[in-house]
């Protein structure tokens, strides 16, 4: 994509909405040296060449937060312009895993109920899919 500035940066990154039985949801928070560093943000990570969205997604839970992906599913895809760089999110809502959920990298990171969501500050890619699984709650 060509801009003002010229060419920009777009990265593939594949996301995880984590689910447990309880229906709260696991995020973890950016670290200092982090784009959008101190920022809350649901686990996942940049896409590989040669890796699919799932893989991807595995592989980055597993490194971050020590679970295996048991289940997923196509949540949604946004594509969002930071104006340093341009992220596309495949976002997967991960239903089945094992392991127990933890931030694998000394990161903080906490189950939230989703109602709760919107009190936590996450990047403004980050906005869809708190506001998407809100309304999916009310329903």
């Amino acid at each position: 994509m060509s801009t003002e500035a010229g060419l920009k940066n777009t990265v593939l990154v594949a996301v995880g909405v984590i689910e447990n039985a309880a229906g709260d949801i696991f995020i973890c928070r950016r670290g200092e040296s982090q784009h959008q560093a101190f920022k809350w943000e649901f686990p996942g990570g940049k896409v590989e060449a040669g890796e699919s969205v799932p893989q991807a997604l595995a592989r980055e839970l597993a490194e971050e937060t020590g679970i295996r992906v048991a289940s997923c599913q196509p949540f949604m895809r946004i594509e969002h312009d930071y104006g340093d760089k341009q992220v596309i999110l495949d976002i997967r809502k991960v239903t089945a895993f094992d392991g127990e959920a933890h931030g694998r990298e000394g990161q903080p990171s906490r189950w939230v109920p989703i109602p709760e969501l919107h009190r936590y500050d996450f990047p403004a890619a980050n906005a869809p899919i708190v506001a998407k699984l809100q309304a999916q709650a009310e329903d």
